[in-house]
């Protein structure tokens, strides 16, 4: 059974920085990648950024490239989302989310650059965790 435990946010002045953090365990898996996505109320979810585990391709949702970075420490078995110059905008709740590759092969983070990274396929989720910019 895959777990996430997503840490990291908080509060911080529009301009600041915040890391979030997802560890992860059970990923026996070859294949993976491990996404964050982010949720206003009364909004659709939205993917901000993913890595893949098989060729570290990564997404980035336009409006945080430049902005944010995505990591993963393999030995610590945890993905990191670096947020820098923060805007109100980005205020949301913050969750990771894991897709495995259950016998087949992933289509690649990179490949939804233009497309927009959806929660469909995404079977494991973390708790989120809330990031509020202020102004």
């Amino acid at each position: 059974e895959v777990q996430l435990q997503a840490s990291g946010g908080g509060l911080v002045q529009a301009g600041g920085s915040l890391r979030l953090s997802c560890a992860a365990s059970g990923l026996t898996f070859d294949d993976y990648a491990i996404a964050w996505f982010r949720q206003v109320p009364g909004k659709e979810r939205e993917g901000v950024s993913c890595i893949s585990s098989r060729d570290g391709s990564r997404y980035y949702l336009d409006s945080v490239k430049g902005r944010f970075t995505i990591s993963s420490d393999n030995a610590k078995n945890t993905v990191y989302l670096q947020m820098d110059s923060l805007k109100p905008d980005d205020t949301a709740v913050y969750y990771c989310a894991a897709e495995v590759g259950r016998g087949y092969n992933l289509v690649p983070c990179s490949f939804y650059s233009g497309r927009g990274l959806q929660a469909l396929g995404y079977d494991f989720w973390g708790q989120g965790t809330l990031v509020t910019v202020s102004s």
